[in-house]
């Protein structure tokens, strides 16, 4: 009920601010509903969706398989970490569109340079998430199984990775968010299709419905993606008490 509320109290705000002197910029609700069934019926935007997800999707999952094992030898490992850690947090502080020149250099303008930018964005993020979730174990838990006589081994997929597990969820929740903000920056490479060549399309032009159309569907992939892994959170680590956001 309260969702139907909010979504109505936004979609007034937005006719209002359409009406006003910044109506110039901002289309009305109905003219970008308009422009989605208009872009829907020519085939243009169903291929730009696809293209940006084929993009974002590409990208973070690599970022998670590269992520996890990384962040656990960082935790698990000292020498690991005092070798790993300060680059780590060094790149973390630049900002992922800064590698796009160096990346469209290496890799061309192709699909590759794309989900390389949305990869390093992703990675950083998820990998610090993750490695503070391995660092953050109870110490008394690895105390108590080495008294029963567990093994390094043991502890590691018996304590470590059980405790990290709602880390590693959060953390992919939040490596999703950062593919999905850097896919505009990452469609500057040259892309021939896709929400953010879209936008960018669209904005030469001045046609303000196709920006907050790109806009919003952007905003609603994100927001369908993130309820999805927040579910999985729920029924993955519902022992382990999260606050949920």
């Amino acid at each position: 009920m309260f969702v139907l509320i909010s979504i109505a109290l936004g979609i007034l705000a937005w006719q209002l601010v359409s009406e006003s002197s910044a109506g110039a910029v901002f289309a009305s609700p109905m003219e970008t509903l308009q422009a989605f069934m208009k872009e829907m019926g020519n085939g243009k935007l169903p291929k730009h969706i696809y293209t940006s997800l084929y993009r974002v999707l590409g990208g973070f999952l690599l970022a998670v398989a590269a992520a996890i094992p990384v962040a656990f030898l960082m935790g698990w490992y000292k020498t690991c970490r005092l070798l790993v850690e300060p680059w780590i947090q060094f790149l973390r502080t630049i900002p992922p569109i800064s590698y796009i020149p160096l990346v469209i250099v290496a890799q061309g303008v192709g699909e590759s340079a794309k989900i390389t930018v949305i990869f390093i964005a992703s990675f950083l993020v998820m990998v610090i998430s993750i490695y503070q979730g391995v660092r953050n174990v109870d110490a008394t838990l690895i105390k108590a199984a080495r008294v029963l006589g567990a093994k390094d081994r043991d502890i590691f997929f018996r304590v470590v990775i059980p405790y990290s597990f709602p880390f590693i969820l959060v953390a992919l929740r939040l490596g999703l968010s950062a593919a999905l903000t850097t896919l505009v920056a990452a469609e500057l490479t040259g892309a021939q299709a896709g929400l953010g060549q879209m936008i960018q399309e669209a904005s030469l032009y001045f046609r303000m419905e196709i920006v907050l159309l790109g806009i919003v569907i952007i905003g609603v992939i994100g927001f369908v993606l993130d309820k999805t892994l927040l579910y999985l959170e729920r029924k993955l680590a519902g022992w382990q008490e999260v606050r949920q956001v």
